[in-house]
């Protein structure tokens, strides 16, 4: 289904600008939801349990520690979405330990955190652990049903309107569309006529925006401090007005190059996952490129 040319007729129809509509447009994305319970539709993959795992592939670990498995995706199944470029066919498997994978970020780099693409056609095996260890708070095991559910960014959100400031988190590219269309309330009501969002809770989610979790910065926010400190390794006298235009830049334009590739609650009530990478390594199959995000809730 064309959903983005849909929401093009409809606001068209509405009588609102061509301009507007595509501006707005750009803007609008649609994730992917998983959850349990069965829906009448194809199951698409599969919460916790084992994963199957190509031939002679070791469980992925880290220190000799068995990675608790997240969940599988059959690639082939899932919704087709548009701008998000996820592979035809094939597995994607991720593990995740968050308590130790929050740990190690917060001491600045990545652990405790995969992905693996198994390609169609590839022969595969259920696989336990290989090590001895048991594995921490294993994921329930249950079926996976997908649907489609349209995301905006901070600021464009329906439920942002209940906050004393709606763009509090919003991007300067956000906050600046705001100021210039004068149809922005009529385009949030469509998109919620058109794909009503009160469709039941999700375990995992795929594509749109990332979650802000607690008081903690967001992924791209993170991202962006990460740059603007190599660049004072090089530039050490760059003003703190030019620091603070620069890093805001920087987090509008890691916004519209990185995509969730997954988003879930752990079994750790207070650690969330996000896994993060950029649309044309997600293009190119390059999940190798994944970067983890674990949040902290409290």
């Amino acid at each position: 289904m064309d959903l983005y040319g849909l929401f093009r007729r409809e606001a068209i129809e509405r009588g609102i600008p061509a301009d507007q509509v595509d501006r707005f447009a750009d803007h609008l994305r649609f994730a992917i939801w998983l959850g349990g319970g069965d829906h009448g539709e194809d199951v698409v993959g599969q919460s916790g349990g084992l994963p199957r795992l190509p031939v002679g592939t070791e469980w992925p670990s880290e220190r000799g520690i068995p990675l608790p498995f997240v969940a599988s995706l059959d690639c082939a199944a899932l919704p087709k979405v548009e701008k998000l470029p996820l592979p035809v066919d094939g597995s994607l498997l991720f593990f995740l330990d968050p308590e130790p994978a929050f740990d190690a970020w917060c001491r600045g780099y990545d652990a405790y955190a995969r992905v693996l693409y198994v390609p169609a056609g590839t022969e595969t095996a259920v696989r336990q652990p290989s090590s001895d260890r048991e594995i921490r708070r294993p994921y329930p095991e249950y079926r996976l049903y997908a649907h489609i559910v349209p995301e905006l960014p901070p600021g464009l959100e329906p439920d942002d309107e209940d906050m004393d400031d709606p763009l509090m988190f919003a991007s300067d590219t956000v906050k600046q569309l705001v100021s210039e269309l004068t149809h922005t309330d009529e385009l949030i009501a469509l998109v919620q006529d058109l794909w009503p969002t009160d469709m039941g809770r999700s375990s995992l989610r795929i594509g749109g925006y990332t979650r802000r979790i607690g008081g903690t910065d967001s992924p791209e926010e993170h991202m962006a401090r990460d740059s603007i400190r190599a660049r004072l390794k090089t530039e050490p006298d760059l003003s703190r007005s030019e620091r603070i235009r620069w890093r805001l830049e920087e987090v509008s334009r890691l916004i519209q190059e990185w995509v969730p590739l997954a988003q879930f609650p752990t079994e750790y009530e207070v650690h969330f996952g996000r896994f993060l990478i950029r649309f044309d390594d997600l293009a190119a199959g390059r999940f190798d490129k994944m970067r983890s995000f674990p949040g902290f809730t409290e």
